[in-house]
């Protein structure tokens, strides 16, 4: 059997990564940037930083859902989203094993580095976050792999919410400020619904190759008709979150510039409920994706002008 050339392996691990996700991986990072940069305690080095760690854990995310729905059985020929590398042949599993403990460990040393920079030592407030630290990186692997992995219990929407929103919007704003905002949860809570609103609509798009695998996802529990409505609540959760924020600590109207994004949001709402066809729902993805984000950049904005 021919070997493939390293063009054609370059882009098989290209496709492992899943360059389309790391944009709302990003989101979190954005959104506490934003939030601690309206206060004036911005830092570019703890900026870039954050970042790259957030990078790593996402590919990290990345190749580890590859590998254990491979090995779980999640993927195969029946599913609808795109062919996962693994399952295809292009990379074998020790390959992805090995990948997947050089981003682990790329993920843990930008952490910590991280974490020296914005608090200068090792300090409780550092052995917090290095544990927060270790906490995602867990999370990243167990989602599909390993004996008992939390995504098949259906438990993947609230990793979504804590990670991608409370832990990664107040995290990160903490560590520019060094302060908590209860207040802060409110921004954080509205993009943790909106990334799970993400994951619902992959979920929804697996549904049926997900339930013969024995992933029971809350899309595979709720059905397709509860998992559109489950999907309409999180999108208004989202907003109800962010306006009540907004509203607090309103200054001018210019913080509702967020607002001009809402029309986008419903259509994503109205096209989802009215899909019927399960692979129709892979355009929603990138949809909402890119809407997440664009509603972050334009909620920053709004807090930097106010």
């Amino acid at each position: 059997m021919q070997s493939p050339s390293a063009a054609t392996y370059i882009k098989s691990w290209l496709k492992a990564i899943r360059l389309r996700t790391l944009p709302l991986s990003l989101s979190c990072i954005a959104m506490g940037s934003f939030l601690a940069g309206a206060e004036g305690k911005f830092s570019w080095a703890v900026f870039i930083l954050a970042v790259i760690t957030t990078l790593f854990l996402q590919i990290l995310s990345n190749l580890a859902n590859d590998y254990g729905d491979t090995i779980h059985g999640a993927d195969s020929k029946e599913r609808i989203g795109p062919a996962r590398t693994v399952q295809s042949g292009e990379i074998s599993l020790n390959a992805m094993r090995t990948a997947m403990g050089i981003f682990g460990a790329l993920a843990l040393v930008s952490g910590i580095s991280l974490l020296l920079i914005s608090f200068g030592n090792i300090s409780k407030r550092f052995l917090f976050f290095f544990a927060l630290g270790v906490s995602a990186i867990a999370a990243a692997v167990k989602y599909t792999a390993g004996r008992n992995p939390y995504g098949y219990k259906g438990l993947g929407d609230l990793f979504v919410f804590l990670f991608f929103g409370i832990v990664g919007v107040a995290g990160s704003y903490f560590l520019f400020t060094h302060q908590f905002n209860v207040q802060i949860l409110l921004p954080a809570a509205s993009l943790g619904w909106l990334c799970a609103g993400v994951l619902n609509v992959n979920n929804m798009r697996d549904r049926i190759s997900d339930a013969q695998a024995g992933k029971m996802t809350l899309a595979v529990r709720l059905g397709p008709d509860y998992s559109k409505y489950y999907h309409l609540m999180l999108i208004v959760l989202g907003w109800i979150s962010v306006l009540v924020y907004t509203i607090i600590n309103y200054q001018s109207l210019t913080q509702f510039i967020y607002l001009i994004l809402l029309p986008l949001f419903t259509a994503h709402v109205r096209r989802v409920m009215s899909i019927s066809e399960p692979a129709l729902l892979d355009k929603q993805l990138k949809t909402l994706a890119l809407s997440n984000l664009a509603y972050c950049i334009t909620f920053g904005i709004g807090v930097i002008l106010r």
